[in-house]
């Protein structure tokens, strides 16, 4: 097991709903109540609650995190809700008006007033860790807390914590579902704003969750929960090598140097499996080598892009459970003869794999069906520039018209900053066109 601790900032109202689901299953996992003490079942020897909890002297435990928003709603339903007496007080911090969706509201204004608040929260949590391992960010990137104060407090961690590992579970805008018109604005800014400050950034969008939902899960219209669950069980598979026991086990350094071939190229696709119901889980035996080929179907991927149209840098498999490593390793051989996965002819190998003996849990009324074994991919696919595209051509359009930049402008920013992010994300996709060639 790996023996450093992890430091979880969630941001805004994305974030904080993530938040609700990954602590639940968290809890679960590590046999904690929804108040910090444990259940009766506790073996004094386990020591895998101390990556995320920090025990405190009254016998509880605490999760080592900081979840903030600029507006109080949000947070003020975990203040009041069932797992109201798990967090430490004073780690749920809310400033008294939000970004309206704006970027530099976030950035400039805003989130300036409490910027300072949320980073003394972090240094204090980071000081209970005996052995820091890095920080894991959750927010997404259409909305103004999620792209302006995370870029303000990501510059502000790369120079109190350089080294340090930061990765990110971001919310990326879908192609067709938009919670707001300025999306692609505060996306393509935070991109910019953020691209040189974090390590590799993990990005999920909404509609392919929702697909997910409801061909998988027969979730007819899935609620922010659904998804929510189904991401924190992502997070969960990726941070489980932290916790438990495994053979080869994954820490967080590795995933860098696995995934991140270029500093820039960082933004790795996640699959999961098996996402399927109680129900149709009776009728199937899920082997090894089943639950591995169905990452590499474009369906279960978390983004919408086809994979069959970049090719892999790389791919880090994390199995969980009942797993048999000589079936890993043949089902990997098998897959390196499909012409449909093409690798980088630079990185012929190709995989990193981590195997974990902890089975996956699964939240009780949740959608999803108890399994034994389940695996997460991480793979970095130059086919995620067909998501950098789409998203630039939709940033283009709007500034070509100049629309709603005056709010931005309003906020104190510069309006050569809207150009400079533009060439900056061209810049990426050419990045990945280079590598594809």
């Amino acid at each position: 097991m790996n023996e450093g601790q992890v430091v979880t900032i969630f941001i805004g109202q994305a974030g904080v709903q993530v938040a609700n689901a990954c602590w639940e299953l968290f809890c679960l996992e590590h046999g904690i109540t929804s108040d910090g003490c444990m259940f009766e079942t506790y073996e004094p020897d386990d020591r895998s609650y101390q990556a995320f909890f920090t025990p405190t002297q009254s016998g509880k435990f605490c999760p080592r995190t900081v979840i903030m928003d600029l507006e109080p709603t949000v947070i003020d339903e975990i203040r009041t809700g069932a797992y109201r007496y798990l967090f430490d007080p004073s780690s749920l911090i809310t400033g008294k008006e939000d970004a309206a969706n704006n970027f530099a509201r976030g950035y400039y204004t805003i989130g300036q007033e409490i910027v300072e608040l949320v980073l003394d929260r972090i240094r204090k949590v980071s000081e209970t860790c005996p052995r820091l391992n890095g920080f894991i960010i959750f927010r997404s990137f259409g909305g103004g807390t999620g792209s302006g104060f995370t870029t303000l407090m990501l510059e502000h961690l790369m120079s109190d914590y350089g080294k340090r590992s930061k990765l990110d579970f971001a919310v990326y805008p879908a192609p067709n579902i938009s919670t707001a018109v300025v999306e692609p604005y505060n996306a393509i800014l935070t991109t910019h704003g953020t691209l040189d400050y974090e390590d590799c950034c993990f990005v999920v969008d909404n509609e392919a969750l929702y697909d997910i939902c409801s061909r998988n899960l027969d979730v007819d219209s899935p609620t922010y929960t659904n998804l929510n669950r189904l991401q924190a069980q992502v997070v969960s598979a990726v941070t489980a090598s932290l916790r438990f026991e495994g053979t080869p086990n994954v820490g967080l350094e590795e995933f860098q140097t696995n995934l991140v071939p270029y500093p820039r190229i960082h933004f790795p696709l996640i699959t999961y499996s098996p996402i399927t119901t109680a129900r149709r889980a009776i009728n199937t035996n899920l082997t090894t080598s089943q639950i591995t080929s169905e990452c590499f179907e474009t369906a279960n991927q978390m983004v919408k892009c086809d994979p069959r149209k970049g090719t892999y840098m790389s791919c880090c498999l994390l199995y969980r459970g009942n797993v048999n490593p000589n079936e890993v390793n043949s089902t990997i051989n098998a897959l390196k003869g499909k012409k449909s996965i093409r690798f980088v002819d630079w990185s012929p190998s190709g995989f990193k794999i981590g195997i974990n003996y902890q089975p996956p849990t699964t939240v009780p009324g949740g959608d999803l069906a108890a399994s034994d074994k389940s695996v997460v991919m991480l793979c970095n696919s130059t086919s995620i520039r067909q998501a950098w595209e789409r998203l630039l051509k939709k940033y283009n359009l709007m500034l070509a018209k100049r629309a709603f930049v005056h709010h931005y402008i309003g906020e104190g920013m510069e309006e050569s900053v809207f150009s400079e992010a533009k060439e900056d994300i061209t810049a990426l996709i050419q990045d990945y066109k280079e590598v594809d060639t």
